[in-house]
């Protein structure tokens, strides 16, 4: 028989859980995977909405908030 230790959540991670509409996003992604496309396509409709409603600067600071995500990811990759 297998003993299964359940490790208790950080205080971060209780934080975003108890916020509304972050937590049950984050529940949701944890028992179907397939969330996170349904996830990806209201971003993009966001952004498109945004964008037909604000023009520029909203496309802009949409590229501006992803500048650090970028970095991070080429960071990753460029690890050898």
């Amino acid at each position: 028989m297998t003993a299964t230790v359940l490790a208790s959540p950080s205080p971060v991670s209780r934080f975003f859980r108890a916020v509304p509409v972050v937590g049950r996003v984050i529940r949701d992604v944890e028992r179907d995977f397939d969330a996170v496309y349904y996830l990806l396509t209201i971003l993009v409709t966001a952004v498109v909405l945004a964008v037909q409603t604000w023009g520029l600067p909203a496309l802009v600071l949409t590229a501006l908030a992803l500048v650090p995500v970028m970095f991070i990811l080429l960071v990753i990759l460029a690890r050898p």
